[in-house]
């Protein structure tokens, strides 16, 4: 029985989708996400509607338009595991755009609600902070796409990687109360590649009382929902775990508590 946070892949459509979640199919507010994966040559066009986008090539190189905006045959990674930053472009709501794959190339959609306030940009991998959490078994490496201090109405874009046999988003923490400045309320995303492609990992997500507990085997190319609660992610022996978070709630600050069973791990 496939658990109610887990989505899976499917065959590319004629957009070339194999995946999508939106507020409506997750039952919350915020978070939308979706991914694309295109042939050279291959276009797909849209308007972002109510929504600000951040578009995150995952791998390949493309075209991107929005309105008078040109963007040409930008991308370098060509694998996500080559852990280079992407690049990534921020479009506002309201703002119509098109994507042509220069080379075969993955595409993250990523979104939440806009409010006219920013324009479209492009976000170079040298404009992306990478840094290091954690230590021993704990470490996992960061590339912030689009985080709080730069520009958006509502979204958090980052990228993880686990290295293979670590934990990550751990200890277990949770971001559902709003109890600004200790913790606010964000909806989140997490989008999980595994290199070799053929492993696996676990992500589980809980909360205090246990009315929400569920443990999932997630597979390269699943995306897990969080509506709520902790959710650390183990990275079996092996198997070299990518994950991409898309966050978005009432405010858009990351502020997020431990869980105080297992708190003491980062006061040692």
């Amino acid at each position: 029985m496939m658990t109610s946070l887990l989505v899976r892949p499917d065959e590319p459509d004629t957009q070339g989708k194999v995946l999508e979640v939106t507020p409506a199919s997750a039952g919350w507010d915020h978070v939308g996400f979706r991914v694309h994966k295109l042939t050279q040559g291959q276009q797909i066009e849209g308007n972002t509607g109510d929504r600000e986008h951040c578009l995150v090539l995952l791998s390949g190189r493309a075209t991107v338009t929005s309105d008078e905006h040109r963007w040409e045959d930008i991308g370098e990674r060509m694998d996500i595991f080559e852990k280079v930053p992407p690049y990534a472009v921020y479009l506002p709501d309201g703002a119509d755009f098109s994507v042509e794959a220069t080379t075969d190339m993955e595409l993250a959609v990523c979104s939440a609600p806009g409010h006219g306030n920013h324009e479209p940009r492009l976000i170079a991998p040298d404009q992306i902070k990478q840094s290091t959490r954690g230590g021993g078994t704990n470490t996992r490496h960061i590339q912030d796409i689009l985080p709080e201090t730069e520009p958006a109405d509502s979204l958090l874009v980052v990228e993880v990687y686990t290295p293979a046999g670590n934990w990550s988003s751990y200890p277990p923490h949770k971001h559902d109360v709003d109890n600004l400045p200790e913790e606010s309320i964000l909806e989140e995303t997490y989008y999980h590649r595994l290199n070799p492609s053929q492993g696996f990992a676990f992500q589980r997500v809980y909360t205090d009382d246990r009315s929400l507990d569920e443990t999932m085997a997630v597979e390269n190319g699943s995306c897990v929902m969080v509506p709520r609660g902790y959710h650390p992610v183990g990275a079996p022996h092996g198997y070299e775990l990518y994950y991409l978070n898309v966050m978005a709630g009432p405010k858009r600050q990351w502020k997020f508590q431990n869980d105080p069973a297992h708190d003491w791990i980062v006061r040692q």
